[in-house]
């Protein structure tokens, strides 16, 4: 028997990175030496008091159905955060918990995109802005954002894709997986662009907000531009600050009529997020980050080691990230070249099975929008870090330009 899907599950795709992922996690399996830079995700732990305060709502019988839009208490963290980390002010009915930020994207969306809405997404992308647009009956409309720019959007480009059509822009910084980081002058000539358009929503995902190199300062768009604040959701969450990638929290700060149809949709997805982890996200957003800092260190510590690796390697390109936990590499300049053996990389592909084959597994530049290119995690140690980048050199330096 053939099942026939729909239409709206087939416009979307696997993750590239949770594919990447599986692979590398197979060949592992079947002992073959792999140095894993695919997942963006912290190899700290969970501060222990976040473990300890998820422990103590179990033992006091925490286990039961949340509010839709979380619980109180969270929500006033959050609020608090907000207030304290961000000089932003919120009610407390603008904001909302839900289970990760996907799903905070997500309600946003659903709550919002008719058939044929358009939503500008800045290339490259977290692929989940463009999937989870689809997925709601809109069509992400890409601005590639090269090397070259700084892989940022530009004012001018701002202006030529904006059509009657057009519901949102989606601004993440730092960029995933560019490491890219807005100034507050290039945040306002954003802003100054957007005022013109006034039906256009902004969505700022912010959720390596704190993973910050060489004493950045995070600003968002509403730090510079207030009056976006009526037409904005910012989006946050616990996963990269607090290594607490496995307890699915997120919040959006929006809009109450936003917020309030967001929340609508959630009723039906999932309803309100695990009680045990917002007990725990309780207890993240009012414990401090003093523990952060020698982590941010250690970040900052492996992008300078990777990038002084790989900006030596002839045929590959690359800026050095201002925050998050990757590093963007161009690698036009290996296409064309011949492998020991005699085999030509005449692509993208034939470059990541290439280094793959070389014992480091990264993920293709064309699951974020943007090829040829390869994004690597440097979301694992130190000495993993710098031997991936001496293997890709190495690699990198037996491809021939004849054969």
């Amino acid at each position: 028997m053939t099942i026939s899907l729909s239409q709206r599950v087939q416009r979307v795709s696997l993750s590239a990175n949770a594919a990447a992922k599986q692979r590398t996690n197979d060949l592992k399996k079947a002992g073959v030496d792999i140095l894993d830079l695919t997942t963006g995700e912290p190899d700290f732990d969970t501060p222990e008091h976040i473990k300890q305060a998820a422990y103590e709502a179990i033992a006091r019988g925490e286990t039961k159905y949340t509010p839709t839009p979380g619980i109180r208490a969270l929500r006033e963290a959050v609020q608090r955060k907000l207030q304290q980390e961000n000089r932003l002010e919120f009610g407390i009915d603008n904001l909302m918990i839900a289970n990760g930020a996907k799903q905070v994207i997500f309600n946003a969306f659903a709550a919002t995109l008719n058939d044929g809405d358009e939503v500008i997404v800045p290339v490259p992308y977290w692929p989940t802005f463009p999937d989870s647009v689809r997925f709601n009956g809109g069509t992400p409309v890409f601005v590639e954002c090269h090397l070259e720019q700084g892989y940022k959007l530009s004012p001018a480009q701002l202006a030529a894709s904006i059509t009657p059509r057009t519901r949102w822009l989606v601004l993440n910084h730092p960029g995933n997986p560019s490491g890219a980081v807005y100034s507050a002058q290039e945040l306002q000539v954003l802003a100054d662009v957007l005022r013109a358009h006034p039906q256009v929503l902004v969505m700022l995902d912010d959720l390596y907000e704190h993973i910050l190199f060489d004493g950045r300062e995070h600003r968002n768009l509403l730090n510079v531009a207030g009056d976006f604040q009526a037409r904005s959701l910012l989006v946050g969450g616990v996963s990269k600050t607090y290594a607490m990638t496995g307890w699915r929290i997120g919040f959006g700060a929006g809009p109450k009529e936003l917020i309030t149809a967001m929340t609508v949709v959630q009723s039906q997805i999932s309803s309100g997020a695990s009680s045990v982890s917002q007990a725990a996200a309780l207890a993240a957003y009012t414990g401090g980050l003093d523990f952060l800092v020698p982590q941010v260190a250690a970040y900052q510590q492996r992008r300078d080691d990777i990038t002084g690796i790989l900006s030596a390697v002839d045929g590959l390109e690359l800026l050095q990230p201002q925050g998050g936990f990757f590093v963007f590499c161009r690698c036009a300049g290996l296409i064309g070249r011949y492998r020991p053996g005699g085999a030509k990389i005449e692509n993208e592909a034939d470059v990541m099975d290439y280094l793959l084959e070389n014992g480091v597994s990264g993920v293709g530049g064309s699951a974020y929008g943007l090829s040829p290119y390869f994004r690597l995690s440097i979301a694992t140690d130190n000495a993993t870090v710098i031997e991936a980048g001496r293997r890709i050199a190495a690699a990198c330096g037996r491809l021939s330009p004849v054969f």
